[in-house]
């Protein structure tokens, strides 16, 4: 709770700006923080998640201000853990505390009151106007965290064509970019090789897919 509040001091000290707009786009971290929750049994505190990916070459220094740098790679984390939180709900609960976080395959009999309880820390992290006020810096992030994420996972560098993507994510041409992502959603999740269902060849192709409509513009 501390280090949260930390972070929200952090946050309230960077600049405004009326023309922060947000990047529309899908934390990549989200995917490997999910393998390494699946993988383990015990609780995770934020700076070892960060510690853990940053060996994986998946979270590199965001900021040449130390203070700043720390606090955006705590941003980027716990945004991936509230956006996996919603996603698995309600089959799977996240416990998301900065220094407790742990994945639990039983639903405890509260969660609707402890997911209420974090509404607030939770709208502060899904907002990307809390990151920083340079939309074009949000974005080359995520590209940066998009590019090592393939190399992670040994995406093919040649992508299908748009007609394979669409079909891949089961809609036709007619699919609106929320469509697009939110059916991105639903299969990366489905699909994940960490998961019990989950298999890591349609995986890949989810997430090639993925690509494949967001280099074509199908997708902000």
């Amino acid at each position: 709770m501390l280090l949260e509040k930390k972070l929200k001091t952090l946050a309230v000290n960077e600049p405004n700006s009326a023309d922060v707009l947000n990047p529309h786009s899908d934390n990549p971290l989200i995917w490997p923080l999910l393998s390494l929750l699946q993988s383990s049994n015990h609780s995770w505190k934020v700076h070892h998640l960060a510690t853990e990916l940053q060996q994986k070459g998946l979270l590199h220094n965001l900021d040449s201000q130390p203070e700043k740098n720390l606090f955006k790679r705590n941003f980027l984390l716990m945004n991936a853990l509230y956006e996996l939180q919603d996603m698995l709900m309600p089959k799977q609960w996240l416990q998301v505390k900065a220094m407790e976080i742990q994945l639990f395959r039983i639903i405890p009999n509260n969660a609707d009151i402890l997911h209420h309880q974090d509404a607030a820390l939770r709208e502060y992290y899904l907002d990307w106007k809390n990151y920083d006020t340079c939309v074009n810096v949000v974005r080359e992030m995520l590209e940066s965290f998009w590019n090592n994420y393939q190399e992670y996972i040994g995406l093919n560098l040649q992508l299908m064509n748009k007609g394979h993507a669409l079909k891949v994510f089961e809609l036709d041409d007619t699919a609106s970019n929320k469509d697009i992502r939110k059916q991105w959603r639903k299969l990366a999740l489905k699909w994940h090789p960490d998961r019990d269902q989950g298999n890591a060849e349609k995986f890949k192709e989810v997430c090639e897919a993925w690509q494949t409509l967001r280099e074509n513009n199908l997708v902000a």
